[in-house]
């Protein structure tokens, strides 16, 4: 009874983990950052956020392209990710 407490929590957490990278992935692609310019520490916090969350979201931007909107594109695989995660979360947690 206690491992599948444990394997629950462990899950959780994991999940709650995955949503807040991504979360924080969107609010870096706001930021106009320099990496010249950029302080050396921001700019090594944003490159392992896209290190740990590119394996998830790549598949999504294969399958969804970026929409081209003038000069820019807006990117949705990190919106259809969280929805995925979310539904995979519940899956699991509910298999236990």
């Amino acid at each position: 009874m206690v491992s599948i407490l444990f394997l629950r929590n462990f899950i959780d957490i994991l999940f709650y983990v995955l949503r807040y990278l991504i979360f924080f992935r969107i609010l870096f692609s706001f930021l106009p950052l320099d990496p010249y310019r950029s302080s050396p520490l921001l700019t090594n916090i944003i490159a392992f956020v896209r290190q740990l969350t590119e394996p998830i979201l790549s598949p999504f931007r294969s399958v969804i392209p970026p929409l081209r909107m003038g000069a820019g594109a807006v990117d949705f695989s990190p919106l259809v990710a969280l929805i995925i995660l979310e539904m995979l979360h519940r899956l699991v947690i509910n298999l236990l």
